[in-house]
């Protein structure tokens, strides 16, 4: 009997495809059933190939060997799931299969995934899609009986195979060109080099700031506090005369209400979360980094199948899902959301075209609970935390807006003007869902900062004994990005352009990379020690710096690359010409390399060490990396590293911060920034004594778990790692 070949992108979701299709028989990488078989790649099962297959001379790095333009890219398959593969393509070639249905991730990268096994294999029979945006049993029996045309999205595997190309044809290049010019690890991609960038130029703006003095004339009436506002509504005062002049004209006078403004206002609910959106937020009030959000946001779509598809670029919702809202509504009505939940429901939903819009609906709806009844108890600390950020968002888009009277005083005192502003709240709406939020601060915070309460009072009542002063401060420095503005900075690169018209262009773009790709830029930038982490901070290294200023000028403009998504966005809708723009990628490439190689600036390791490294003799690099230091060699072929210090999760027993574990073996030492410090004996005899936190067994795991950790090399590293540079 014909059967049906379902391909997944993971093997959690193949099981649950499976379980529903009936597919309980195990087999070599798969799971098999009366009608269809189930099996799963492991990520990417094929990738596109190293410069080496296409000429065994690019095993050396040579700068005369550049650019390397192959005519026609080849696909490989990766060593590491070579096994699954096989598996997979032993299924495609058995006479028994008849038609295949991709059912890997809903998006661009998801279609690649498949399409490029497809291609490997050399697979010929009918292609069907299964397109879906939950992993609830509801979802894949509708997606099933719903499946599309495979030829429907050939289109958005264009666009994946061209996005995929470009990084090939630029990064390599302009990597190798930058790592042979100036003979150091260095690396440039279409999308990571103008994050950079950013950073890079906000400590820029930041170093170069000079504060300004300022002054602000303070009017207190003993309830409430008045603020002098200029002619042009400006309340900085940069000239301490003028200042201190208006001081002496108003002290002592009385002051005259002469307007008082109500104004009747709403604020309409936020808008649904985007994956975008979700990790700026879980940044800002917990902390998380997008990488941790992304994770997290896997496991409730994937395991606990509490949530729509994460990797959305999309704030709203279609038509189609409207008629289940109120099922997703029952879900969420328990815990802290029961009485919110039902009062929602009690009412008219609040549908508009502020939530529903199909043409702002591209692959997928934004980020809303499945139909699943949530089992709080089953969720760890942090993915409460996320689950609760997207229910309340949630909740808070079908409430109705806030309401309130915003006052407006204006009080004269002998000429000069005093202003204030206070409100009244008339209907709490949306505002409600977030009264009793312990996450973290309100929605609007900013935006409440500085309203007051104001008394009843009349155009023409005065004000005696007013106590009058002047409030010194000084102009503040552009603050440092963060993850959640750096994210916000890569969605709108606009908002960094001055030129009106490329700034609408940028408006109308998707910024620098996708949902799905920027929380791996930016820790791909952490991990090459471009940037570091300092606190909630992210601040460049020297490193980083440096080669801001090596790279093209061309190659770090948020715009360009932000149009190449464009471009790609165009190519997936079928507006736009794959060839062509492939082309283009080559010739840019083509001019990069020559723009490195004509460089005259030079690259300089200030971060050198006196230790020399135990395989070439050289002097180390010491480099700060995300879990510790570390000794990085100088030489890219050698590739040698030693950790110097890892981050444990051993707390000081005086301070309770995380200590650090620095020196190798019986040497090990547990050190802290308080100036704790501890022998790994003394530790491990301090930890057996202590009967409530951990016996002897769970104290050698500890210290295994810690091994185990120690810092790897990079993915750029481990590929320089094998080449070899000519001298």
């Amino acid at each position: 009997m014909a059967k049906t070949l379902v391909l997944t992108e993971k093997p959690s979701v193949g099981r649950e495809v499976a379980k529903i299709l009936n597919c309980s028989q195990k087999g070599n990488g798969c799971l098999i059933g009366a009608k269809f078989i189930v099996a799963w790649a492991l990520g990417h099962l094929v990738t596109l190939a190293d410069p080496e297959v296409y000429d065994a001379g690019y095993k050396t790095w040579r700068a005369e060997d550049l650019p390397m333009l192959p005519s026609k890219m080849e696909l490989v398959v990766i060593k590491e799931t070579a096994k699954q593969f096989g598996a997979v393509k032993s299924l495609m070639r058995s006479p028994e299969v008849n038609e295949l249905i991709i059912a890997t991730d809903a998006g661009r990268e998801g279609e690649l995934v498949a399409r490029w096994i497809i291609k490997k294999v050399g697979w010929r029979k009918p292609i069907k899609r299964l397109w879906i945006s939950s992993l609830t049993e509801k979802a894949i029996r509708d997606g099933f009986n719903h499946l599309r045309p495979g030829k429907d999205f050939d289109a958005l595997y264009s666009a994946a195979e061209c996005r995929a190309e470009a990084d090939w044809l630029v990064g390599l290049n302009v990597t190798r060109a930058l790592t042979c010019k100036f003979n150091a690890q260095l690396s440039a991609g279409r999308v990571q080099t103008p994050t950079l960038s950013m950073v890079v130029e906000r400590e820029r703006e930041i170093k170069e700031f000079v504060p300004q003095e300022y002054w602000s004339a303070i009017a207190s009436t003993g309830t409430f506090d008045l603020r002098w506002q200029g002619q042009n509504g400006q309340t900085r005062i940069f000239d301490f005369q003028k200042a201190n002049d208006i001081l002496t004209k108003v002290k002592g006078q009385v002051g005259e209400i002469v307007d008082v403004k109500k104004e009747a206002k709403k604020e309409l609910p936020p808008l649904a979360y985007d994956l975008t959106e979700l990790q700026r937020d879980a940044n800002r009030k917990f902390g998380f980094s997008a990488k941790t959000t992304s994770n997290i946001m896997q496991q409730l779509y994937e395991n606990h199948k509490l949530v729509t598809y994460p990797r959305t670029d999309s704030r709203y919702i279609s038509e189609d899902i409207v008629p289940t809202l109120s099922e997703r509504l029952k879900s969420v009505a328990q815990g802290p959301y029961v009485n919110l939940a039902r009062g929602i429901l009690r009412n008219k939903l609040n549908i508009s075209k502020r939530f529903v819009d199909n043409s702002k609906v591209s692959d997928h709806h934004a980020i809303i609970p499945t139909e699943q009844p949530a089992m709080l108890n089953r969720l760890s600390s942090e993915e409460l935390k996320i689950y609760d950020l997207i229910v309340r968002r949630f909740l808070a888009v079908l409430s109705p807006a806030f309401e309130y009277q915003q006052t407006t005083i204006k009080m004269r005192v002998n000429g000069e003007i005093f202003t204030t502003k206070g409100r009244i709240v008339l209907k709490k709406g949306w505002k409600d869902v977030y009264s009793t939020y312990s996450g973290a601060e309100d929605e609007d915070e900013g935006e409440d900062q500085g309203l007051q309460t104001l008394p009843q009072i009349s155009p023409g009542d005065t004000l005696r004994n007013l106590s009058i002063h002047l409030e010194a401060k000084k102009t503040k420095p552009p603050s440092r990005h963060t993850e959640a503005s750096l994210l916000f900075a890569m969605e709108h690169p606009g908002k960094m352009i001055e030129d009106r018209q490329l700034r609408e262009v940028m408006d109308q773009s998707h910024g620098l990379g996708t949902p799905a790709t920027r929380a791996e830029i930016i820790e791909k930038l952490f991990n090459s020690f471009y940037m570091s982490r300092q606190g909630q901070e992210i601040m460049p290294t020297s490193k980083g710096i440096q080669l801001i200023n090596l790279v093209p000028p061309e190659l770090k403009s948020p715009e360009l690359t932000a149009q190449w998504e464009q471009q790609l966005n165009e190519i997936s809708k079928e507006r736009a010409n794959s060839q062509t723009f492939l082309k283009e990628m080559r010739e840019y490439a083509t001019q990069l390399v020559a723009t490195v190689n004509g460089s005259t600036q030079s690259f300089k390791h200030d971060n050198l060490t006196r230790t020399k490294c135990p395989n070439c003799g050289k002097f180390l690099l010491q480099v700060k990396g995300k879990k510790g230091e570390m000794y990085v060699c100088q030489d890219r072929e050698c590739g040698y590293r030693q950790a110097i210090s890892q981050v444990s999760n051993a707390r000081c027993p005086e301070c309770h911060k995380k200590m650090e574990i620095r020196g190798e073996s019986d040497n090990k030492l547990f050190v802290c920034v308080c100036g704790y410090r501890e022998k790994l004996s003394a530790f491990k005899k301090r930890k057996e004594a202590d009967k409530s936190t951990g016996n002897k067994k769970e104290v050698h795991a500890y210290l295994k778990r810690q091994n185990d950790e120690t810092l790897k090399n990079t993915a750029l590293a481990d590929a320089l790692a094998k080449l070899q540079v000519k001298k």
